[in-house]
């Protein structure tokens, strides 16, 4: 398995997913998801369990990415995320100069209330690199609360028109960081970061 293992006991699985690949299946019943990839290292592991997601990260999204070993505690990790218990950072590069070096931005997403907070890092010629700590977890909420504010991720085609900015990227430019919680299990803080994929930082040093 080719999959960044950064956390593993006996009921956790957290790993750095590349992108380009799916957390599970879509509709389509696509065979080659991260899921399944993981579900086959268990086993050659001689581990019974399978991998159970607990959030999801986009297709095109890299990064951090929880599972559990079993369903019950699928439940107690998805609970902690319910309930604002897991602190995400996540780096995106976004289009322009945004106007506050941070803030949050609270546009609600199809009726619901939707937190997401940003602080730019480095402003570059055409884009800002910037950490994005979402407080809720609609679905594409990074990628839709910075297109509502004038600022669309770098490599964004779904909720904008790649033809309409100068910059390409042949991928989206968000990756998950870093996730924080406490073990619902045993107590335990834990605490995984992860740093920008090649691509990502190649992208960076062809782009000042």
């Amino acid at each position: 398995m080719n999959i960044p293992v950064l956390y593993e006991d006996a009921s956790l699985l957290i790993v750095d997913k590349p992108s380009g690949l799916l957390t599970i299946p879509t509709p389509k019943k696509e065979k080659r998801t991260l899921g399944s990839i993981l579900d086959s290292y268990l086993k050659e592991k001689g581990e019974l369990s399978l991998a159970h997601p607990c959030h999801r990260l986009d297709r095109e999204t890299s990064g951090v990415i929880i599972y559990a070993k079993g369903k019950s505690l699928q439940r107690k990790v998805m609970e902690l995320f319910k309930a604002r218990a897991v602190k995400k950072s996540y780096l995106a590069f976004v289009h322009g100069r945004l106007a506050s070096e941070r803030g949050e931005i609270k546009n609600s997403i199809e009726g619901m209330p939707a937190v997401t907070g940003y602080k730019v890092i480095e402003q570059r010629s055409n884009f800002a690199i910037v950490e994005v700590n979402p407080l809720t977890g609609r679905t594409n909420q990074i990628r839709i609360h910075f297109k509502q504010i004038g600022y669309p991720l770098v490599g964004e085609s779904k909720f904008v028109f790649r033809r309409d900015y100068q910059l390409r990227s042949k991928r989206l430019c968000l990756h998950a960081r870093s996730v924080e919680f406490m073990h619902p299990l045993t107590g335990k803080k834990i605490h995984i970061d992860t740093g920008l994929p090649q691509d990502l930082k190649k992208f960076l040093d062809s782009h000042s």
